[in-house]
């Protein structure tokens, strides 16, 4: 039989266990019950340690040994194995980031130490290393969604959730292709895949990932229509285009032809493009655009079909923009598309005015004159 010390509610309990030379403690966090061997037969000692818990569990310090061990890499585990189940498209890239820079500051780290000041310091560190302000909130996002689901799990492996840090990012792109930075491109372009992708991407403003997913049975040449299915897009809605471009299409029936409806269109041989970031590299040295992002063909495609007169909503329907907030940050506006609309503002001026150009001109010298004398 087992005795038991009496205490009042809320306060624990110490109490002795058979066969057990030390006094135990009892105590609840969030309803659910700890023990703990005091690792001594004295009384005083063993009250002693009881307060010092229930202190602790009152600061959220501990929740019990089990929780106390918790790791990171435990966390780490979980994290992932969620991201495989949920079938998240970003798992190597969440993989890399907890392998890469996460881990090697983190990993063997209980959970409970991380706190304000220790996250602080990551950021910095990474800032050092010359990590962007977007890469770091990455990395934080990754390790507050291991909190999350240690929080949320049942029973709770950790009883709190640090206060994360959200930077601020001053690193949003603004490029976009000339018609004439395109045409450079296009011409030195020797892949029949990359023109093919350069194309379609210049057209449509679809994601990398959206390509290189794209598989044969998705196009339909006798219907000239491109299709996207729902769930293989960043939105998970899916999506249908025509080809209007004769040279698109010829492209594409190049890229298709002779494979079987489920391979892949473009490819490199028999094998499908996974990475091309040195051939794009190359590409666009050689073109005289050094720097260029593939995805600033989207930003291009946001300028074009816009100065083309389609009206947003079916540029968001084309693209696979769900919101206009989104959507904006890709409508570029050049130099010369505000110049233009200057100057269309001005000849409706003078047509609603019935002026010519000369005579305008005419005006303005004799107002100039009355002006100076």
């Amino acid at each position: 039989m087992q005795q038991q010390q009496r205490r009042q509610r809320g306060e624990g309990s110490i109490y002795r266990k058979p066969r057990s030379p030390f006094l135990w403690i009892k105590y609840y966090i969030a309803g659910q019950a700890f023990r703990e061997s005091t690792r001594t037969a004295d009384p005083a000692k063993a009250a002693r340690l009881l307060r010092q818990r229930l202190a602790q569990a009152e600061r959220g310090e501990i929740g019990g040994p089990k929780i106390e061990r918790m790791s990171l890499d435990e966390l780490a585990e979980d994290f992932l194995r969620d991201y495989r189940i949920n079938g998240r498209r970003s798992l190597a890239d969440a993989e890399a980031r907890w392998r890469l820079h996460l881990k090697p500051f983190f990993g063997a780290m209980r959970a409970q130490r991380v706190g304000s000041s220790l996250l602080a310091r990551y950021v910095d560190r990474r800032q050092q290393e010359g990590a962007s302000n977007g890469t770091i909130n990455r990395e934080i996002a990754c390790l507050k969604r291991m909190y999350r689901l240690a929080y949320l799990s049942s029973p709770p492996k950790v009883l709190r959730m640090p206060n994360f840090p959200h930077l601020e990012e001053s690193n949003v792109r603004q490029g976009f292709l000339t018609e004439e930075q395109y045409r450079n491109l296009a011409s030195a372009c020797r892949h029949l895949w990359l023109r093919a992708m350069l194309e379609t991407a210049h057209n449509y403003g679809w994601r990398v990932r959206e390509l290189l997913t794209l598989r044969v049975c998705q196009v339909d040449l006798s219907l000239r229509t491109i299709r996207l299915e729902p769930g293989t897009t960043k939105n998970k809605e899916g999506r249908e285009v025509t080809i209007e471009s004769n040279l698109l299409y010829e492209l594409l029936r190049e890229c298709v032809q002779g494979k079987n409806p489920e391979d892949f269109v473009f490819t490199r041989g028999a094998k499908p493009i996974r990475d091309f970031r040195k051939a794009w590299r190359n590409l666009c040295t050689e073109a005289g655009v050094p720097g260029l992002l593939f995805h600033d063909l989207r930003r291009s495609a946001a300028r074009n079909l816009r100065a083309a007169g389609v009206p947003e909503e079916i540029i968001m329907r084309i693209a696979g923009w769900k919101t206009s907030t989104v959507f904006k940050r890709y409508a570029i506006v050049s130099k010369t598309d505000v110049r233009e609309a200057l100057q269309k503002l001005e000849r409706a001026r003078r047509e609603q005015s019935g002026l010519t150009v000369d005579t305008e001109a005419g005006e303005s010298r004799e107002r100039t004159a009355r002006a100076v004398n």
